[in-house]
């Protein structure tokens, strides 16, 4: 069903690639106006040329970059109804090797970053023309469940969902429209492990083994659950944790 989306202005950070360049494409064509924010200025161009979105620059960490995005929005599309809090990296550090500078370069785009976009898709929908609503949708991971060893990602993903509830609460107590849900997706077939396992095929059993399902997840299945708290069907929805990992959290390890 096309069109979940028609007449409403998206943000998507970290839509350059992966999961995020999945939401960006999938949103566009369910109709919405796209804004691809992004520190990857050739990959963004070119992605947002090829589905029709529009390119802005973003670095999640700086607030200057995030009051300049939205001058964009505001002066391009006069409103906003949609966030995806999607920029994310890893560190591949675990608590005897990870560095300060190290954590708090993880923190500042994984945790902070997304605070800076939620204080700023709060304000813009609170002004949005029609009333004051939105979807706020922040990419956590299976991770803020379990736990692995790089301890920053970790404590990063684990935050996330008491941001979500935090913002969640705080627009459903000011009598607002604004929801803010996060997504918790598994091991999903990016294109970079894609690349990674060309190198080492043995991560594909790897990581189709992580979940009941016996297999890996999908940037379109993510994608999908995506649309769904971005559209009015999830209107009842906000302070939610959104599972896109096949049941990974669900099962106990097996003997």
């Amino acid at each position: 069903m096309a069109g979940r989306l028609d007449s409403k202005v998206a943000v998507v950070t970290g839509g350059a690639s992966g999961i995020g360049e999945g939401m960006v494409r999938r949103f566009v064509r369910e109709g919405a106006k796209v804004f691809l924010a992004d520190n990857d200025e050739a990959s963004g161009s070119r992605v947002a040329t090829e589905c029709g979105a529009q390119f802005v620059p973003l670095d999640v960490s700086r607030e200057e970059d995030w009051r300049a995005l939205e001058s964009v929005v505001s002066a391009d599309a006069s409103q906003l109804d949609i966030l995806v809090n999607n920029a994310g990296i890893v560190s591949n550090l675990d608590i005897t090797q990870v560095t300060v500078e190290a954590w708090q370069r993880l923190m500042g785009i994984n945790l902070t970053g997304m605070m800076l976009g939620c204080q700023m898709a709060v304000k813009m929908m609170r002004e949005n023309p029609a009333a004051a609503a939105g979807s706020i949708i922040n990419t956590a991971s299976s991770t803020s469940y379990l736990a692995i060893p790089d301890v920053a990602y970790t404590t990063s993903k684990a935050g996330v969902v008491g941001l979500t509830k935090s913002v969640a609460v705080h627009c459903a107590n000011l009598g607002t429209n604004i929801r803010c849900n996060s997504i918790h997706p598994g091991a999903t077939l990016t294109t970079i492990l894609k690349a990674a396992i060309e190198q080492a095929p043995e991560i594909r059993d790897a990581c189709e083994k992580m979940s009941p399902l016996n297999r890996m997840g999908t940037v379109e299945e993510v994608a999908a659950m995506a649309v769904f708290l971005a559209s009015d069907e999830a209107s009842f929805c906000t302070g939610g944790q959104y599972a896109v990992e096949g049941g990974t959290v669900s099962q106990h390890p097996k003997m």
